[in-house]
């Protein structure tokens, strides 16, 4: 084929390689002065491989990503069909098997936010593999070969029970010959991150049904017995996104792309993953300029009951909204891994073996003061409740809350503002005024400014600058003040305060020329 012109357009230049159904080539297009690549079917192929070549023409031709080869076109000649793809100058991801923990981050995100783009217009690849992953001298990555994508208008070109992709990188849906969902997809790029992190695979068998045996039953040996100075944050990333049960996986692979940039210091994933933010636009706009999808809340639990704090994982990872980056099962751990992860919020229980909650909580308000702390405890005495809040606590509530009042909780919280949770209202006030009946229709020059700010748009920390008062003693008058009206949050509070009179719409105007 080498010197052959097709359509007398493309004349091939070089040979790539060869698959099993089809020969790759370098050619160049004459008419558009650019190299490409030609993907030519073999001969004789059986009739489905046929119809997933044309498919990979229609599924791959409606994503226009930085991060997903380009299909340009598809047609034949002298019978012979062929694709005509983009040209990618670059290795395969086998090259980078294994590397270092910035690298696996940098190309994992990459491909995580690649996978998203497609996943939201509902396309899953069902081949995700380091041989189908490439990456350009410039570190760009590009995912190849959508012979075996599957969108939601395509005819299913293999029957469901039908075992499709490569054994070694199969999600035990696959293996089983399962409905698929974009999970799948996600469950194979964690087999990818793990053999990047150790240089070797999860599962492996000679035999295939052994291998998906494997897949569907045998949990992963931990990265770190294979790696041990792999952090732990990451290897908790990669076996969350093997789970075996689709709803115990991330959800979506940008939550798992937030979940993986999450595992490094914050001045370290920057760099590792400015490239793959710089061309995620995509992502996060329509093409209208429109916000396309929230970002998600990324979350550590800290609790030292493991079935509460595994069922409230469950529960949260079943949230798009949500993504559980790191678990914790004593104080000294939820330390470490908040300082190291940075959440933006972190559920803590406060008894808890090794160091308590209200130990680590002036250290973690001291030292990552950006991350939100909501208490989740069952101790409702005023005593603990006063000690949180006055170290800097953002929200408590007890275990007893229903999903419903922990979700507001958790959403109110990363945001910034105090939430109080049923029956922790009334032992805050309690025990703050030492017993003293809360009057609604008696706020104080202080809590009326207080509420002014809140009304005006001030955040916390910007509230306890202008009042000069530290951030504890802010916190607490706005306790005293919220209870005082009977207001969940800060906002509801300043709202029925307007309501009441008890502050003038008139004196906003007075903060602002501040």
């Amino acid at each position: 084929m080498i010197g052959r012109k097709l359509k007398n357009r493309y004349e091939i230049r070089e040979h790539l390689g060869d698959g099993s159904t089809a020969t790759v080539y370098k050619a160049y297009d004459e008419r558009l002065g650019r190299e490409v690549a030609i993907k030519m079917l073999l001969p004789h192929v059986r009739e489905s491989t046929r119809k997933r070549f044309f498919q990979e023409a229609t599924s791959a031709a409606a994503l226009n990503h930085p991060n997903i080869m380009l299909i340009y076109d598809v047609d034949e000649d002298d019978d012979r069909h062929f694709l005509v793809t983009e040209y990618v100058d670059g290795l395969t991801l086998t090259h980078y098997i294994p590397s270092a923990p910035e690298v696996i981050v940098n190309l994992g995100v990459q491909i995580a936010r690649a996978l998203q783009y497609a996943h939201e217009r509902e396309i899953i690849h069902r081949d995700i593999k380091p041989a189908n992953i490439k990456v350009t001298s410039a570190g760009q990555v590009k995912i190849m070969d959508l012979g075996l994508a599957l969108s939601r208008e395509a005819k299913r070109v293999t029957a469901h029970g039908m075992v499709i992709g490569t054994p070694a990188y199969l999600s035990p849906e696959q293996a089983q010959g399962q409905k698929l969902d974009a999970r799948t997809d996600i469950y194979s790029l964690g087999i990818v991150l793990y053999e990047m992190a150790t240089g070797q695979l999860p599962f492996n068998a000679d035999d295939i049904g052994a291998l998906l045996l494997q897949q569907v039953k045998q949990p992963p040996p931990p990265p770190r017995l294979i790696v041990p100075s792999l952090p732990l944050e990451l290897e908790n990333v990669i076996l969350k996104a093997l789970e075996k049960n689709p709803t115990r996986r991330f959800q979506s692979s940008g939550a798992l792309a937030e979940a993986l940039e999450s595992t490094l210091p914050s001045n370290v994933a920057a760099n590792a993953v400015a490239k793959a933010r710089a061309t995620d636009t995509m992502l996060t706009e329509s093409p209208d300029g429109a916000p396309r999808s929230k970002r998600s809340i990324r979350v550590i639990l800290a609790d030292d009951h493991t079935l509460l704090r595994k069922t409230l994982a469950n529960m949260l990872e079943t949230r798009d909204d949500y993504v559980v980056v790191a678990e914790a099962g004593d104080g000294e751990s939820a330390l470490h891994q908040t300082l190291a992860i940075l959440p933006d919020v972190l559920i803590l229980d406060l008894n808890m073996p090794v160091k308590g909650g209200l130990e680590v909580l002036p250290a973690i308000r001291k030292e990552a003061p950006t991350v939100k702390v909501l208490v989740l405890t069952g101790r409702e005495e005023d005593a603990y409740i006063v000690r949180a809040l006055r170290a800097g606590a953002h929200g408590y509530i007890l275990k007893s809350a229903d999903e419903p009042e922990l979700i507001e909780a958790i959403n109110k919280v990363s945001k910034g503002q105090l939430y109080l949770g049923r029956g922790v209202a009334e032992k805050v006030v309690t025990g703050l005024l030492s017993g003293s009946v809360p009057d609604p229709a008696k706020l104080s020059e202080e809590e009326g400014r207080l509420l002014l700010y809140v009304a005006a748009g001030y955040e916390n920390e910007i509230i306890a600058r202008k009042m000069n008062m530290a951030m504890t003693d802010t916190i607490e008058l706005l306790a005293r003040t919220m209870n005082k009206l009977q207001a969940k949050d800060r906002y509801s509070a300043a709202l029925k305060a307007l309501r009441l009179g008890l502050i003038l719409i008139e004196d906003l105007h007075f903060l602002k020329e501040e």
